[in-house]
This record gives structure tokens, C-alpha cells and sequence, in this order.
């Protein structure tokens, strides 16, 4: 593929995003996909043949950016499990802030579409599963030690990603409301983003 031509199935790719995230699959329009990208109908499905298949590049791209951030932030080699779950749940809070309408997205999807979620599914178990399960020996070697609370992994990734991803689905409810402009917003945010670390953070040792 070209450079041209790898320019122009990006831009196809950045289009298809914004529409399939704020209308979900079955709402989003190829055609309007192609307009926004600058192409014909007929281009876009040469670069991506069905809408199906230019879903799941959507899907597939959001959900690995968001893997790997978590994997990088959780890897940083010298740093103590509190010090990368810090960190972690820091990049996962900011990657939502980048992406408001991605848990919304994900919810409507799985809940109308669980055939659509089940590709992205193997994804995530492909991309986390080793280092969930070297997290968890981590954990439990601590728990041993009676460092933190006796946790599972599973729980404490849900714990991470509900208390994340929660801010942002009920913002717009929020943002009319209590929050009249970007300086409000972005101190919103970062209040939010702090306090989910330090209740995870409490959650793991009850005496911080």
C-alpha cells in the first residue's frame, strides 16, 4: 500500500470511527462515512468491502490502543504495584477522556449487537491475558505478605474500569448541568480521575 493510498484508507478509518461511535453500528451510514472521508461510496468499499469489516477496524484499533496503554502502564519496569496501578488507572482514565463516547459505545453495542463484541472479546483475552495472570501472582504474593487486601484481578480490572468508564457515561447528564465551560470540564476530570485512584488505591490497603 502507498502512501497515498494508506493516507486515504486512514481517512476512511478516522471517519468511520466518528460516526460509528456517535451512532453505533446500526444507526452509522456508509455513505455519510464516505463523504466525511472525502471518497466515493464505491472507494470506500474498496479499501474495507463491507461495513461489517470497517466496523471491527474501529473496534479493533480502539480496543488495542486502550490494551496496550494498560499493558505499558502495568510494565514499567523499577516501579512498585502501587506506583504502576497508579499510573494505569491514570492512562485508562485518559484514554476515556480522549474518547467520551467509547463506553457508551461499547455498553450499547454488546447489549444490541453481542456478535459485533465477541471478535473484540478474543482481542482483549489475546492482549491481557498474560499480564493479568502475572498481575494476579503479583497480587497474591502481597496478600501473602499481608501488604493489601486479598483481591482477584478480575475484580480489581472491573473495579478500575467501571469507576473510569462510569464518569463518562453519565457526563452529559453532568456537563449542562454542573459544568459551564473547558476550565470547569478539564478541573472535573482530573477531581475525578484522582479520587478513582485513591479509592482503587484504598480498596487494596484499607489503612492509606
Amino acid at each position: 500500500m502507498d502512501n497515498t493510498t494508506e493516507k486515504t484508507a486512514d481517512r476512511v478509518l478516522q471517519a468511520a470511527e466518528e460516526e460509528f461511535l456517535t451512532k453505533g453500528f446500526a444507526g452509522a451510514k456508509t455513505m455519510e462515512i464516505a463523504r466525511k472521508a472525502g471518497v466515493t461510496h464505491a472507494m470506500l468499499h474498496y479499501y474495507y468491502r463491507t461495513k461489517e469489516q470497517l466496523f471491527y477496524k474501529v473496534y479493533e484499533k480502539k480496543i488495542s490502543t486502550l490494551a496496550q496503554s494498560i499493558i505499558d502502564a502495568l510494565n514499567v519496569p523499577g516501579q512498585s504495584l502501587e506506583e504502576r496501578l497508579r499510573l494505569g488507572i491514570s492512562c485508562h482514565f485518559d484514554f476515556l477522556a480522549e474518547n467520551p463516547n467509547l463506553p457508551r459505545f461499547i455498553v450499547n453495542e454488546v447489549a444490541s449487537n453481542p456478535q459485533n463484541w465477541d471478535e473484540a472479546r478474543a482481542l482483549v483475552n489475546k492482549t491481557l491475558g498474560k499480564v493479568l495472570a502475572s498481575l494476579q501472582e503479583e497480587l497474591d504474593g502481597l496478600i501473602a505478605e499481608r501488604r493489601i487486601a486479598p483481591i482477584n484481578v478480575i475484580d480489581l480490572l472491573l473495579d478500575i474500569v467501571s469507576l473510569n468508564a462510569f464518569v463518562f457515561m453519565v457526563f452529559p447528564v453532568l456537563e449542562p448541568i454542573l459544568l459551564h465551560d473547558e476550565t470547569q470540564r478539564l478541573a472535573f476530570f482530573e477531581r475525578r480521575k484522582a479520587e478513582n485512584i485513591e479509592m482503587i488505591m484504598r480498596r487494596l490497603n484499607p489503612n492509606l
